[in-house]
């Protein structure tokens, strides 16, 4: 049993890492690509579109899919789509194809979206198997993932080696460790049989729209993976156009926030335990806001370099923080964490290109007014939507299961 249970961890960990390996690759060679496709930022905003609508398409499938199918075979189409996608977005900005590059973007985002849903899934059901908090740590290898692939574009790029072969290169490793890590996922976690499935979807679908709080939530989710997603779609931009790097550095200051998010989500957990999760969630918008607000309005380099390490300490609890919330606001806790994850996907869809087309219009410091609203916003949503009594219990909860299975733990 310890073996097994093991196993899955460690291939859940894998599975986590690789598309944080594959999203940094592509945004730290994002300026390259621009450069080879001659594309202005209007046209880069309608680049990534492809990656928003793939994002979309593969958060709204995966739930379904997950429960007909299980989880397994939906970790491996999405993985392997993500692994694909590498190299068909590096061959699209070696023949100056926008449409290609939107297309591996489209592959990439579907498998991501779809993925993430069903390898939390199978991440849960390890979580109640082992009887302690497993989930942060995935996000956090994802995020370890970003800064391993953040390092190695600022290299690529620095040395001016052909994107079509960093991203070929990628995506070989990639496969590699996909193959090993299917072997230790089982069948049949989050399969539903067919008559639940239909009266899952009768009890709670309508009933979860009109619940206030858990749509406050689903406002917060939305600011932070816009928070989030900006930065993964546009920083290196902002940072060689807005601030005047060359695209090493502005690849380097990427790393600084991935590197960021990693270590908030590998220590957020203890905090959390300490002041809950409405305090977290609110003192993480609060971080992003300060950063965002530094980046946007402070034309000097060093406070911008510097101000990425607010935005994404800001943003590496907030996603997570918000869902596990959603979770714990009521009944049907799966349904309330996929509606939510479904309202915050909406800012990958309109995020990048309006945020292109505003940076057409008033640069892209300057579009970068529109998350730092909405991340301004949730800090006080924050306090309203999380009951800070709710979250005392469910930690202490946390706390008194842990202890409870700690020897159970060991013992496998």
């Amino acid at each position: 049993m310890a073996t097994t249970i093991a196993r899955r961890r460690l291939a859940l960990y894998a599975l986590f890492f690789i598309p944080g390996v594959g999203i940094a690759s592509w945004v730290t060679r994002t300026p390259a690509v621009r450069n080879l496709l001659e594309a202005s930022t209007a046209e880069m905003g309608l680049v990534l579109f492809g990656l928003s609508v793939g994002s979309m398409l593969g958060i709204l499938c995966s739930g379904a899919l997950v429960a007909r199918f299980g989880a397994r075979p939906v970790i491996a189409v999405g993985t392997l789509a993500l692994i694909i996608s590498l190299p068909t977005i590096g061959l699209g900005g070696a023949l100056s194809l926008k449409l290609l590059v939107a297309a591996g973007l489209f592959l990439f985002g579907a498998g991501m979206g779809g993925g993430e849903i069903a390898m939390n899934v199978e991440g849960a059901d390890v979580e109640k198997a082992i009887g302690r908090p497993f989930l942060p740590a995935l996000h956090g290898y994802f995020s370890l993932g970003t800064v391993v692939g953040a390092v190695a574009g600022i290299v690529f790029t620095a040395t001016e080696f052909s994107v079509v072969w960093h991203l070929v290169i990628i995506g070989v490793l990639t496969l590699f460790l996909f193959l090993l890590a299917m072997r230790a996922i089982p069948d049949g976690t989050g399969r539903v049989p067919r008559r639940e499935r239909r009266g899952e979807v009768a009890r709670s679908g309508p009933s979860l729209w009109k619940d206030s709080r858990l749509l406050l939530i689903g406002v917060i989710v939305l600011a932070m993976a816009l928070a989030e997603g900006t930065a993964n779609d546009w920083l290196p931009l902002v940072m060689v156009d807005g601030h005047g790097f060359d695209p090493a550095l502005g690849s380097t200051v990427y790393a600084a926030f991935a590197a960021s998010m990693t270590v908030g989500r590998f220590v957020g957990g203890r905090i959390i335990e300490r002041v809950g999760r409405a305090k977290v969630l609110a003192g993480s918008a609060v971080f992003g806001a300060v950063g965002l607000a530094l980046v946007a309005f402070v034309d000097d380099q060093v406070v911008a370099a510097a101000a990425v390490v607010f935005w994404g300490l800001g943003a590496s609890l907030g996603f997570p923080v918000a869902l596990s919330a959603a979770g714990n606001s009521g009944p049907d806790s799966a349904a309330r964490v996929s509606l939510v994850a479904t309202v915050g996907y909406v800012a990958f869809l309109v995020g990048p290109p309006v945020l292109g087309f505003l940076g057409e219009e008033y640069g892209l410091r300057g579009a970068l007014v529109v998350p730092l609203v909405f991340v301004a916003a949730s800090s006080f949503l924050a306090l309203r939507a999380v009951d800070a009594r709710d979250t005392k219990n469910a930690d202490g909860a946390a706390d008194a299961d842990d202890s409870n299975n700690s020897d159970a733990v060991t013992s496998r």
